[in-house]
């Protein structure tokens, strides 16, 4: 296991973009999986935090984010999943993270990933092999679903699931595990809010939409004042819908460095006041891989 000393210096190494050799990584997702396995698929978060939406392997812009948000461990971040994938940088932006979660410094939600789309391509390309990513896709097995900032503001990646009526039910969901390609976890990694009232298909071909009467009545059931989410690009970072009762944050500017987006990060303070910083991309450090195209219907 990484001491301090040794974690003080992989970080220092690694807010460079500098990526960690296969046996630190290996010994870091082991480190990380030790703490996340005492987690909760509803963990609870004090104030103050910073909540983070998508990433994508923007590690210039994850970089801009602490600049904007302030560096940790002075500034407690949740980060609400899509560390990885679309993005030039997805091993180091998710090493970094998984660093500083070795630290007790972020904390973070389960991310959607895969094979496609970059991050199992990276990971071959800069080690030769695709140890990092089983090291990686293993350790977010142990992430936690959901987060719960004060017992007042659901924060998960995706939305709500129809087999989900209270927290209690998360609670006692087997976390440990592959996601499902269907079912309450992956509900709540892929369903988005929608203008219509009540249950319907996501377009996604994952998880579900689900309309104000649904946000209104899972508040009012388990006491909450707002479900924050991330999983949809919205164009200047966060978007309030459904009466105030979800947010959106989405802190990867110029997603897949073509959309020309804003990203934000939600402060919420000691008070629970909330306050948005919106933040532009990072200068340009390499040109973006215009090989690698992603379908317009998961932007």
């Amino acid at each position: 296991m990484p001491s301090q000393g040794d974690l003080d210096r992989q970080i220092e190494h690694l807010m460079e973009c500098k990526p960690l050799s296969e046996a630190e990584v290996k010994a870091l997702c082991e480190q990380a999986r030790a703490i996340l396995v005492e987690e909760w698929n509803v963990q609870p978060v004090k104030c103050p935090v910073t909540v983070c939406g998508d990433i994508h392997g923007q590690f210039y812009d994850l970089i801009e984010l602490f600049r904007i948000g302030g560096n940790a461990p002075d500034t407690n971040y949740l980060f609400m999943g899509d560390y990885v994938d679309r993005g030039y940088y997805s091993v180091e932006t998710v090493t970094l993270l998984v660093a500083l979660k070795s630290l007790n410094v972020p904390e973070a939600e389960i991310p959607w990933t895969g094979a496609m789309y970059g991050f199992y391509d990276e990971c071959l390309r800069k080690y030769g092999n695709a140890n990092v990513w089983k090291h990686f896709t293993d350790l977010f097995d142990y992430l936690p679903l959901t987060a719960l900032i004060e017992n007042q503001i659901f924060c998960l990646h995706g939305g709500l699931s129809p087999s989900l009526d209270t927290l209690d039910n998360v609670r006692a969901l087997d976390r440990i595990q592959e996601v499902p390609h269907e079912g309450p976890m992956c509900d709540l990694l892929w369903s988005d809010p929608d203008d219509r009232c009540g249950w319907g298909i996501s377009p996604r071909g994952a998880g579900y939409t689900f309309g104000q009467d649904i946000a209104a009545q899972f508040n009012h059931t388990n006491g909450l004042s707002l479900i924050s989410r991330a999983h949809q690009l919205v164009m200047e970072g966060y978007n309030w819908c459904q009466e105030k009762n979800v947010v959106t944050v989405f802190s990867a500017p110029n997603y897949c460095y073509r959309c020309g987006n804003m990203a934000a990060i939600l402060e919420i303070g000691e008070n629970m006041d909330q306050n948005f910083l919106q933040f532009d991309p990072a200068p340009r450090q390499v040109e973006p891989d215009t090989t690698r195209k992603t379908p317009d219907y998961f932007l």
